[in-house]
């Protein structure tokens, strides 16, 4: 991990974006992820990459130097597909999308790749730090305080930016900002692009450890996340969510970490965590969905291939139309009223109906 007292350098983040107005949000980078994997969920040489975006029309350097994740193996340099990608090709460009992405920016983990300067590994650590020092440190997540002026008082002021121009960063920073849609990061409930985000967070943490030959234990996978400030680069800290990230690293291990993505690693991880359960996929090739009952609010979804795994870890499996179609308030009231009837059964008299329970827990 570089030190968090590193020089900032922005680079090419000054130059134009060229990728519409904000309240298109993060649509154009959705595309280029999908054009440059070519809708397959499998490392990329990066210059493979490049040239097929470039092929296009569309600017190429900010989407690899500062959203994506570089290694190189064997010589070949290679963007990664991980938990980014994973929802780029398996869904259409959404707010929960632009949420992810920018986490991806703000967490600043670039990787590293052939002629790369030693502070591109993580590129925007004054993003990094404007976050987590700034907007939770001091503003407390009121991002209606947010502009291109404070931005730009911030890394003005700050002695660890190094660079000629502190207006044209601000500015883009913001437009990032205003497409990433960081007001809707404040919530304090947990929500989808959250859960996205803590799996797109370990597959970074795992991959820029491998760069210096560290491997990550899981049962270090909640001290690396608070490390790098996961609580305080998605929102507002609340118990719902620590409690949370216990169940999702869990979940994250099962699937096999990064290999989720491959079937045959998922199959021979299932064939080890559950010798006696013969492996199967479905046919639906959509990602499936992990729901847990301690709290449906944590909801992940997840390749097919993982179905089992899920289960291994806790989690119930939810059917691709199913996690298109979840509905919270719907899914609680369906398993309650399903427990009342378990009840029923076994001769033990509810003394309330699952509306009544519904309506208790919303405080009604």
């Amino acid at each position: 991990m570089a030190n968090e007292t590193d020089i900032w350098r922005p680079g090419s983040f000054t130059k134009n974006f060229s990728w519409g107005k904000p309240s298109a949000g993060l649509s154009e980078l959705h595309e280029i992820i999908r054009l440059g994997f070519t809708n397959e969920m499998k490392d990329v040489p990066r210059e493979e990459f490049r040239g097929r975006v470039r092929s296009s029309g569309r600017p190429d350097y900010i989407p690899i130097n500062f959203f994506l994740f570089n290694k190189t193996v064997d010589g070949v340099n290679l963007l990664c597909a991980d938990e980014l990608v994973f929802q780029a090709l398996n869904y259409s460009h959404s707010p929960r999308f632009d949420k992810l992405a920018l986490f991806a920016f703000i967490l600043s983990l670039a990787g590293r790749w052939t002629g790369a300067r030693a502070e591109q590994r993580r590129p925007a650590l004054w993003a990094n730090a404007y976050v987590k020092e700034h907007i939770a440190g001091i503003l407390n997540w009121q991002t209606k305080l947010v502009s291109a002026d404070d931005i730009e008082n911030f890394v003005k002021g700050d002695p660890r930016y190094r660079a000629e121009t502190t207006r044209k960063l601000a500015t883009n920073l913001n437009y990032l900002f205003i497409g990433g849609r960081l007001s809707e990061m404040d919530s304090a409930r947990i929500e989808r692009w959250w859960v996205d985000c803590l799996f797109l967070a370990l597959d970074r943490i795992v991959e820029d450890r491998l760069l210096d030959r560290k491997a990550t234990s899981p049962s270090d996978y909640g001290r690396h996340l608070e490390r790098y400030g996961f609580m305080e680069l998605t929102g507002k800290a609340t118990l719902e969510k620590k409690l949370a990230i216990k169940h999702l690293v869990n979940l994250y291990d099962a699937c096999g970490g990064r290999s989720r993505f491959s079937e045959k690693a998922t199959k021979e991880r299932t064939g080890m965590l559950l010798p006696d359960i013969q492996f199967f996929v479905a046919n639906d090739p959509r990602p499936r969905g992990a729901v847990h009952m301690t709290n449906p609010r944590i909801l992940k979804s997840i390749p097919p291939a993982c179905a089992m795994l899920a289960k291994y870890a806790g989690f119930d499996d939810l059917s691709p139309d199913d996690l298109e179609e979840f509905d919270l308030e719907e899914f609680v009231k369906r398993k309650t009223q399903a427990a009342l009837n378990r009840l029923k059964k076994e001769n033990i008299e509810p003394s309330m109906t699952a509306e009544q329970l519904m309506k208790l827990m919303r405080g009604e």
